[in-house]
């Protein structure tokens, strides 16, 4: 049976009437879901400004100080043996043999190195016989002179010849003694310079040996023209060897070279140590602090008061009224053992936070404890 007009209409109005009221529905829900999360959120931000407002830090804090003192001067070198020589052979030729090896002991007296003695051994024998020749001539001419045969002049003559023949003779002798090393003194060998049938000439070093002695250690530094011009002979010196970083070494500067060194264009100076109980060897790396005459004025201040410390750059937290903390740059000049010495940054700063740097900002709220 079809439906009417008038059913046709009645239905299209229900379908109008449920279509707006659960549109009505959803809106209030999400008005509901919006209110709530407004309220959740303001909540949020009271409760987060109330937790700022009352969070206090508590720090204590370090009272500044100007100190008056010597310049120290940081260096780095490498440890060597003050009586360092340098063997060489006497004549020119061929090395034969090298009797030690680097880094090993001798006695005084050992035969260390020897040169092929082909060349020499024959102008040895040459000499000789050339000695033997003028003093044949000699006695013949003498004793012409004796009989009035030769003359005073041929007799003078063979004399300074057969002199000459033996001045040569004994030249070439000598020379050939000194175509051995032997040791001068007790001592190690630091570098072997030559090496076997390698042809050298006259007195070209064949051995650097350190010659032993108490305490002759010495660390050689390189420092720059300004740094060179401040120290002086006799300057304390404190010094650290890496192959011993918990112990260090007293020592004075012993030497101050004239003339920079070629290879690496700084100032040279040696610093004499004592050794003590420190078992060292040639080469080993080292550093150390010179003092100087050059007199400043600082301000040290603890480990603890720095944050975001970047090589000598650094900040710390000054107390200002009402609370608050700035945060202050600064520069440092040197560390030691137990402070940090600053070079710019506290002019005119009587205190800085000392602990509990690392909880602050610049809207932090403190609470300074005075002990």
């Amino acid at each position: 049976m079809k439906p009417t007009l008038k059913q046709l209409w009645l239905n299209a109005q229900m379908h109008l009437i449920n279509f707006k009221t659960s549109h009505m529905k959803f809106q209030f829900r999400y008005l509901v879901i919006i209110l709530i999360s407004v309220v959740a959120c303001n909540n949020k931000t009271a409760s987060n400004n109330s937790l700022e407002v009352e969070e206090v830090i508590p720090v204590t804090t370090f009272t500044l100080s100007n100190t008056v003192g010597s310049k120290d001067i940081q260096v780095t070198g490498v440890l060597s043996i003050e009586q360092e020589v340098k063997y060489s052979f006497k004549v020119g030729g061929v090395v034969d043999k090298i009797f030690i090896e680097n880094g090993a002991y001798f006695k005084k007296g050992k035969l260390l190195a020897t040169l092929k003695e082909n060349e020499i051994e024959a102008g040895l024998l040459q000499s000789k016989l050339a000695l033997e020749k003028a003093e044949r001539d000699l006695k013949r001419v003498a004793s012409l002179f004796k009989d009035s045969v030769a003359t005073l002049e041929q007799y003078q003559n063979a004399t300074t010849a057969f002199n000459i023949a033996k001045q040569q003779y004994e030249s070439i002798a000598f020379n050939k003694e000194y175509s051995s090393i032997y040791a001068q003194r007790d001592g190690f060998v630091i570098k072997k310079i030559a090496q076997q049938g390698e042809i050298v000439a006259s007195g070209s070093p064949i051995l650097l040996v350190g010659e032993q002695g108490s305490n002759e250690w010495v660390l050689k530094v390189g420092l720059s023209d300004i740094d060179w011009a401040l120290i002086e002979v006799g300057a304390l010196a404190k010094v650290y060897l890496d192959a011993y970083p918990n112990q260090h070494l007293e020592g004075r500067v012993s030497k101050k070279l004239l003339t920079p060194d070629i290879a690496s264009g700084t100032f040279q100076a040696e610093i004499k140590l004592k050794i003590n109980a420190v078992q060292p060897a040639i080469g080993m790396f080292g550093k150390a602090s010179i003092k100087t005459n050059q007199r400043y004025t600082y301000q040290s201040i603890p480990y603890s008061s720095i944050v975001e410390a970047d090589g000598n750059n650094a900040f710390v937290f000054i107390p200002i009224e009402g609370g608050k903390v700035k945060k202050q740059a600064i520069e440092i000049s040197s560390f030691n053992d137990d402070y940090v010495q600053v070079k710019t940054g506290l002019e005119g700063v009587k205190e800085i936070v000392k602990s509990n740097s690392a909880f602050l900002n610049e809207s932090s709220i403190i609470s300074i404890i005075r002990k």
